[in-house]
């Protein structure tokens, strides 16, 4: 079955750009992930997803896709994680179509190779990526065959030479041109280029060297992580072939939105309601902190919109000593519905204010609007 165009699977367009690409895979990541969508056939659409992104949000693998398709890349992904190094560098493009001229450019396959690194999407509460946090997932990734040691023979038997490259793991075809000899080399198809021809497949792995198993890995979290932030765990990735090392694992964090608090890089925003009467006289008040409550002075006279600052109340700073900030907004709450005392005290306060509406020579009230707003959006 042919892929699908990887701009189709992601739901963008050719000319889309990265926020736009992220923002689609995150999206199709959280609906297709196994340890989510348990429907049928999730977790191919989840590699799918997976694989698209690998190459689209990669300037290089993107514009080789773009002139090559799927012609240009191999590998996927699966399990909850994905094989990063599936995908040939634009000189294994080249060598692929052009390796041979002259009888040059033969491709060693039979040495180490370093194992592919996997991927693995973990979401943590909002406060777990304030202070950090230690977590235990299982991972199902393959390992080296335990019954014949990676070899793919049944244990008492051996592989023997490829009788169709001599082991070379190569196919070596010499034709004539008007241009003179071509020499055409190929990987062996017998042997898929390791040079050995197994003659009795172990019964555990079935031929292929490897098992999958899972296995469960305690992660620590770092104070101050964000979504997206990745978490490298060496050696821990698939394992390598002909006595290559394994690959890593890549923990790839998304953090889950809080109730109230909103984060902006090492600071926590708190939008925090007051009353009428605390914002004209003033009022000593608690306010909820990531660490727990927190005294605040709200002056008399504040106006909406007002914003305080509880220094070193914010998010630990990645690889760096100290806090961000707290920054509590305020806005004022308007009763929608007073009892006859308070109605009747509230018309009182209105004689003695009186009607006289007076317009804002200095900062009108669109001005006031965008500065409030600039906090929050960064106008």
């Amino acid at each position: 079955m042919s892929k699908r165009d990887y701009y189709e699977v992601l739901g963008v367009a050719k000319g889309a750009g990265k926020d736009q690409i992220k923002k689609a895979y995150r999206k199709l990541a959280r609906q297709y992930h196994p340890d989510v969508n348990k429907e049928d056939g999730a977790d191919e659409k989840f590699k799918e997803v997976n694989e698209a992104y690998e190459v689209l949000s990669d300037e290089q693998k993107r514009s080789a896709y773009d002139r090559f398709g799927h012609a240009a890349f191999q590998g996927g992904a699966g399990g909850g994680y994905q094989d990063f190094t599936g995908f040939g560098s634009m000189a294994d493009i080249f060598e692929e179509f052009f390796t041979g001229f002259a009888g040059n450019g033969r491709r060693r396959r039979t040495g180490p190779r370093r194992g592919p690194d996997l991927r693995y999407d973990l979401e943590i509460d909002f406060l777990d990526a304030v202070f950090g946090v230690e977590k235990t997932i299982e991972i199902n990734r393959p390992i080296i065959c335990p019954d014949c040691d990676g070899s793919g023979a049944e244990p008492g038997t051996t592989p023997i030479t490829c009788p169709d490259c001599s082991g070379t793991g190569e196919i070596r075809r010499v034709q004539q041109s008007i241009l003179g000899q071509f020499v055409n080399v190929t990987t062996c198809p017998t042997c898929s280029g390791s040079g050995r021809k197994i003659v009795e497949k172990c019964h555990n792995c079935h031929g292929r060297g490897q098992v999958q198993q899972t296995k469960p890995l305690n992660i620590k979290i770092p104070a101050g992580v964000d979504s997206d932030m990745q978490i490298r765990l060496t050696g821990e990735g698939a394992p390598g072939e002909h006595g290559g090392p394994p690959g890593n694992l890549f923990v790839i964090v998304y953090v889950k939105p809080h109730d109230y608090f909103q984060r902006r890089g090492d600071d926590i925003y708190l939008p925090l309601d007051i009353n009428v009467t605390q914002a004209a006289l003033g009022d000593e008040i608690m306010v909820p902190t990531v660490d727990g409550e927190a005294e605040l002075k709200i002056p008399a006279g504040t106006q909406p919109g007002t914003k305080f600052t509880l220094r070193g109340r914010g998010v630990p700073r990645l690889k760096r000593a100290g806090r961000g900030d707290q920054h509590v907004v305020v806005q004022v709450a308007i009763p929608k519905k007073l009892s006859p005392d308070q109605e009747r005290l509230f018309m009182d306060l209105g004689e003695t204010l009186g009607k006289e509406v007076i317009p804002q020579h200095e900062k009108g009230i669109f001005n006031q609007l965008k500065d409030t707003l600039g906090d929050w959006f960064g106008f």
